[in-house]
């Protein structure tokens, strides 16, 4: 039965007894990470599935919206989605800070806001791709969220015209397989795991867990998920302050 704790100082003490032991941890996480830095996630209370838009935010965010009602998909992109002004919180340093010392051996990530990277975490697979880049459908060329900001309507390639598509996987397109993959052979080989600031929902992503052959399975969020029964420790607090130590 996994040990439950829901005080955050409890828990980063746990977390940092725990970590000291393993020898080479996985992070993997979603969008209650980023909640500390404002940025919403998708189904808590507050969450943008429980906001009043035209459309339900799941219709704006598939490929068959983006493909039918682009310039309304990029109104949505643009003030819901792009979060210039985030900035990391406890949990993206302290992260970054047991890679730099050899502990924690990658990231997994199912959110889209590059706050690892400006954390310092330099090994993040990101399953659902990342607002930073922006592709031309027609030449390639990458373009950088503040650019996106700085256009109107549907945002074209100035080089050659084409449309420019985020790098973000919309609902209906595949994940990429190399980034999958690769954070399932991360999984694989870590001694420990730590699911953070996920409801273990959303699939593939979610059945990634499955990969984990370690010791320690650790599961930080605070509504529980449906891997609880399987964890090793389960935290019901705010992640940020769980990775206080």
């Amino acid at each position: 039965m996994a040990q439950m704790i829901t005080d955050s100082s409890e828990a980063a003490a746990e977390l940092k007894r725990r970590i000291a032991k393993a020898r080479s941890v996985v992070f993997f996480g979603g969008a209650g990470v980023s909640t500390a830095s404002g940025i919403p996630d998708f189904r808590s209370e507050d969450g943008l599935y429980h906001q009043h838009f035209k459309y339900p935010p799941e219709e704006m965010l598939g490929h068959r919206f983006f493909e039918t009602h682009t310039e309304e998909f990029y109104d949505f992109y643009r003030t819901r989605m792009i979060a210039l002004d985030a900035k990391p919180n406890r949990a993206h340093y302290k992260l970054a800070e047991l890679e730099r010392d050899g502990k924690l051996t990658a990231v997994v990530t199912q959110n889209i806001d590059g706050l690892h990277q400006m954390a310092g975490s330099k090994h993040v697979y990101e399953l659902h791709g990342s607002v930073h880049r922006n592709i031309c459908e027609d030449c390639g060329r990458t373009y950088s969220a503040e650019w996106v900001m700085g256009t109107e309507g549907v945002p074209h390639c100035p080089e050659c015209g084409g449309r420019i598509k985020p790098d973000v996987v919309l609902y209906g397109e595949s994940l990429d397989q190399n980034v999958l993959f690769g954070a399932a052979a991360a999984i694989g080989h870590a001694d420990m795991l730590i699911v953070g600031g996920t409801s273990l929902v959303v699939y593939p992503a979610a059945g990634l867990v499955q990969y984990f052959q370690g010791d320690d399975l650790a599961i930080v969020n605070l509504q529980p998920t449906p891997q609880d029964r399987d964890a090793d420790l389960v935290c019901a607090c705010d992640i940020a302050k769980a990775f206080d130590f």
